[in-house]
């Protein structure tokens, strides 16, 4: 199947914030989406750290295991679907990246579950789902919503790095699931409008007239500019969090 150029790359508008320039190993640079997917595997580092013992072993396992779930199957699945980061990597490729990914995660996944406790199964089937389900927009699409990607990107790291470490699903580990999805919520309600500008919007026109009488320009960097460093500033803080809970939890000399 040949490359389309996307709306972004035909407007020499970049798809995203952290896009590089198409072409090469750029290309993989701009498909894990880096400071999204920094952010979504510190929900893992946070479910880990709220047990009371934490292992190393399976928080690395763990979030390996999502890195290669949803920072690198899930994304190059969403990629075959429209070119929305207008890259120039082949479908041949995006498609074994994207079952080479799911694969390693439920390796990983079966691990655990030989291991730490036969639920982690309910786990694998859980995530491989949703990666397969919200990124493919199955049934219609129903799955892909700001909802569920609260769920998918928000709770469900959370709660299976939790149970990862204790194999329960404690009360505050549901707490802290409910946080995360609420904070993955507000992400989607910020960077989806985002989204449009940079890859669908042809041309923004217009003004803001101030009661002093100034007048502003509105233009598509414009509306976006808020948001977008909201989005910026955000996926900064939250693996400072994960480091700081981390780092709180490591045994000290």
């Amino acid at each position: 199947m040949g490359r389309v150029s996307s709306d972004s790359e035909r407007r020499g508008e970049r798809p995203a914030f952290y896009a590089l320039s198409p072409g090469g190993w750029r290309d993989y640079w701009t498909l894990l989406h880096p400071p999204y997917t920094l952010w979504h595997l510190s929900y893992v580092v946070m479910g880990a750290c709220i047990a009371s013992t934490v292992s190393l072993r399976w928080l690395a396992e763990t979030l390996i295991a999502f890195f290669l779930a949803m920072g690198l199957a899930a994304h190059a699945l969403d990629e075959l679907r429209g070119r929305p980061l207008g890259t120039r990597i082949s479908d041949g490729t995006l498609w074994t990246l994207a079952a080479v990914g799911l694969a390693g995660a439920v390796a990983l996944g079966v691990d655990g579950a030989r291991e730490v406790s036969p639920w982690i199964w309910g786990f694998i089937g859980v995530g491989v789902f949703l990666v397969l389900a919200y990124n493919l927009e199955l049934f219609g699409g129903v799955v892909h919503s700001d909802m569920w990607f609260a769920v998918a990107w928000g709770a469900f790291p959370v709660l299976t790095a939790s149970f990862a470490q204790t194999a329960r699903v404690e009360p505050e580990a549901l707490a802290l699931a409910a946080a995360c999805a609420a904070i993955s919520g507000a992400q989607r309600l910020l960077s989806t409008p985002v989204r449009r500008l940079r890859r669908q919007v042809a041309a923004v026109e217009g003004t803001i007239t101030l009661r002093d009488g100034d007048v502003e320009i509105i233009d598509a960097s414009m509306l976006r500019s808020a948001p977008e460093r909201a989005l910026r500033w955000m996926s900064l803080a939250m693996p400072l969090v994960a480091l700081g809970l981390l780092l709180a939890r490591l045994p000290r000399s």
